[in-house]
């Protein structure tokens, strides 16, 4: 019934993913609305979120979904509000967030790693998945090790830095927008009490 009449092409979709009709900035603020109303206190929201958002800076690719609940259950935030911060990490972030969390874990580890510009992270990543499901420590260990060992020191500082990074800002503005939405139902309340 509310469906569209023409559905829109794979093209037309890929598009709308990479660059939105809305505008970019008209999305980060349908996704902060989003976030905002869902029940639960400004601290368990922007903790909730800025959970996911650190999760998303580790190269548990397939993981952070679960990891992002696990670690916003242990801080008693949102467990829903964690899932929408695991959007920070996406495929337009990931290459970056990568190439930064590796760089990190080297520089750390003072060691001499293969330069971020020629690795394939995604690669990797996947097939340390594969190996981790097989039990194969030895590839873990000689083919992807050398990668995932530095992105793993790396992700942590990192990780908690970005936490910080998103909760400190959102923490006032989900306060703020809860009070101003708790004051507008409150005088619609009091509106119709008096027109009736």
């Amino acid at each position: 019934m509310f469906q569209r009449r023409e559905k829109p092409s794979i093209l037309s979709r890929v598009r709308q993913f990479v660059w939105p009709t809305s505008g970019w900035h008209r999305s980060t603020r349908y996704v902060f609305h989003r976030v905002a109303r869902i029940p639960g206190s400004a601290y368990s929201l922007a903790a909730g979120f800025a959970c996911g958002a650190a999760i998303s800076f580790t190269p548990f690719i397939g993981l952070h979904f679960v990891l992002s609940a696990l670690l916003a259950l242990a801080i008693r935030a949102n467990v829903l509000a964690s899932a929408i911060g695991t959007a920070v990490g996406n495929p337009w972030t990931f290459p970056f967030i990568w190439i930064g969390v590796y760089n990190v874990g080297t520089w750390i580890l003072r060691a001499d790693g293969v330069d971020a510009q020629q690795v394939d992270f995604l690669d990797v990543l996947t097939e340390s998945m594969e190996a981790m499901h097989r039990l194969d420590f030895e590839f873990l260990a000689e083919t992807s090790g050398p990668v995932l060992w530095p992105m793993l020191v790396g992700c942590v500082p990192v990780a908690i830095a970005v936490w910080f990074i998103f909760y400190f800002p959102l923490l006032p503005m989900i306060s703020k927008y809860q009070a101003a939405r708790h004051h507008r139902r409150t005088r619609k309340f009091r509106n119709r009490q008096e027109n009736s």
